[in-house]
């Protein structure tokens, strides 16, 4: 089985849109963050394109932005579901 892969900028923009689904469109993830959660473990490179940039699978984004959620809420004053 084929999994979609995204790109940093792609993964950035749906866990934007996921993260706003929970703030009132008060929260966004960035490409600095994509790159943070890597860098703390909460998101793993499924592949390299063919630039030699990370790619990440949805699965992994989504158990990422759910892993990282709270926080990022509540630096942003809002509590977390």
């Amino acid at each position: 089985m084929t999994h979609q892969l995204y790109t940093g900028a792609q993964a950035a923009e749906l866990a934007t849109q996921w993260r706003r689904a929970c703030s009132a469109d008060a929260a966004a993830v960035t490409r600095t963050a994509i790159c943070n959660w890597v860098a703390r473990g909460h998101l793993h490179v499924a592949g390299l394109d063919e630039h030699g940039r990370p790619l990440y699978t949805l699965a992994d984004l989504a158990r990422a932005e759910k892993a990282t959620r709270r926080r990022a809420l509540r630096l942003v004053g809002i509590g977390a579901p």
